[in-house]
Formats: structure tokens, C-alpha cells, sequence
């Protein structure tokens, strides 16, 4: 599968890649999101407040404001850590929490 996504990825522009990249962690959020709800056998209408629909409608986003989020995870008794890092490794600058809630 590796080298199938190489290939891919050899005839896309870098712009192209990463956009790809982007894309592709959004899905996986959304998917981690009903995983981490259903690790704790909590069905969608369970969710505090949330309705059903609203939270089937948050585990399809492909993008989300923080504080909707955070009010997510707090209903399964879950919370959120934000760490920034440097995309380029010969810097100096370390991971640093951002937000932790």
C-alpha cells in the first residue's frame, strides 16, 4: 500500500501532497471521534448537550471550532490536548502545549 501512495504521490505537485495529507487527517479525525464515543459505549443520543443529530453531524465534519470540540469530548469524560511542534527538524524551537482542557 506504501508504494501504491508513492507512486501516487510522485506524480502530484507537493502543494497537491500535502493538501492530500490535510484532507486525509480530517477524515481520520472524524472516524476517531465516533471510535472514542463508542470505546465508551455511548450511543450518539446519549451525548450531553447534544442532540443526536447534532452530534452525527460533528462525527461527519471535516472541520470543527475547538470549543465545539471540547464540549464534545466532555460529555464521555474525555479532554483535549493541543501540541504545537516544528515542522522543520533542525530548529531549536521544542513541542509546546498549546491548550489543555
Amino acid at each position: 500500500m506504501k508504494d501504491a501512495i508513492k507512486k501516487m504521490e510522485s506524480s502530484m505537485s507537493a502543494e497537491s501532497v500535502k493538501r492530500a495529507h490535510i484532507r486525509a487527517e480530517q477524515e481520520i479525525m472524524t472516524i476517531r471521534l465516533a471510535q472514542l464515543r463508542e470505546e465508551q459505549n455511548i450511543k450518539q443520543s446519549e451525548m450531553s448537550n447534544f442532540s443526536q443529530a447534532s452530534v452525527s453531524k460533528i462525527e461527519r465534519r471535516k472541520d470543527i471550532k475547538i470549543s465545539t470540540l471540547i464540549d464534545y469530548l466532555d460529555s464521555p469524560g474525555m479532554g483535549l490536548e493541543i501540541i504545537t511542534y516544528p515542522k522543520v527538524a533542525a530548529t531549536s524551537t521544542k513541542e509546546k502545549v498549546l491548550l489543555k482542557v
